[in-house]
């Protein structure tokens, strides 16, 4: 896998020997030189972080941040800057940078950068996967027994909680297995409704769930 790095600075072309030493460790960089040409490719391409100058004429680095934020939220930014005064720090770590770099550059500063963000992103998804691989036979064994329905809520915010989880991960591997799990579990539960909703209307004494009829009398009359 090539990973792909954006980087935006006005300066772009005295950095081409910085850009030619990513691409030597095997990563592909889109240099542009403008905030403006940055939000353009972070819209229309995919990006595994950017480099995004501070101080750059038209719109700064601090003002592009929150937009690429707005379209991207998981996209990491490196912010890179010349200046340490605090205020500048402090702003672009409150919208969440992932790292910043102070010029001068240099070229082992800037690959550690990247593999610290890359390889903390790989290693997420990989205990995210394993996770939900762990928990995906206890979840099949407990929605294929007798189950009641507080039983039936918890698998489906289990479900819900590793669908966000797996949302997240960049190649979204187990996202195919997640739905036939989901497809699955929404079979077993509407055998459980037929099963069980003539009980739940007839019969007082049956363990069931708050029914639609009773839900103004219980909740809001009593």
């Amino acid at each position: 896998m090539q990973y792909q790095i954006l980087w935006a600075d006005d300066e772009i072309d005295l950095l081409k020997p910085y850009i030619m030493f990513l691409q030597s460790k095997g990563y592909d960089v889109t240099p542009v030189n403008s905030g403006a040409d940055a939000l353009e490719e972070v819209e229309k391409g995919k990006f595994d972080v950017v480099f995004l100058d501070e101080n750059m004429p038209g719109m700064t680095g601090l003002e592009v941040l929150p937009q690429i934020k707005q379209m991207k939220p998981n996209l990491p930014v490196i912010m890179i800057t010349k200046s340490e005064e605090e205020h500048i720090m402090e702003e672009a770590i409150g919208s969440k940078i992932a790292d910043y770099l102070i010029k001068p550059l240099n070229p082992n500063q800037i690959l550690l950068s990247v593999k610290k963000i890359l390889d903390k992103k790989r290693l997420e998804e990989e205990k995210t996967n394993i996770s939900y691989q762990q928990e995906f036979r206890q979840l099949a064994m407990q929605y294929q027994d007798r189950i009641n329905h507080e039983e039936w809520a918890e698998i489906y915010k289990k479900l819900l909680f590793w669908e966000l989880e797996i949302d997240r991960t960049e190649n979204k591997s187990m996202a195919e297995v997640l739905n036939m799990q989901k497809s699955e579990a929404n079979s077993n539960f509407s055998r459980f409704i037929e099963e069980n909703y003539e009980d739940w209307l007839n019969d007082p004494r049956a363990d069931k769930p708050l029914m639609s009829h009773q839900l103004m009398r219980k909740r809001y009359f009593h």
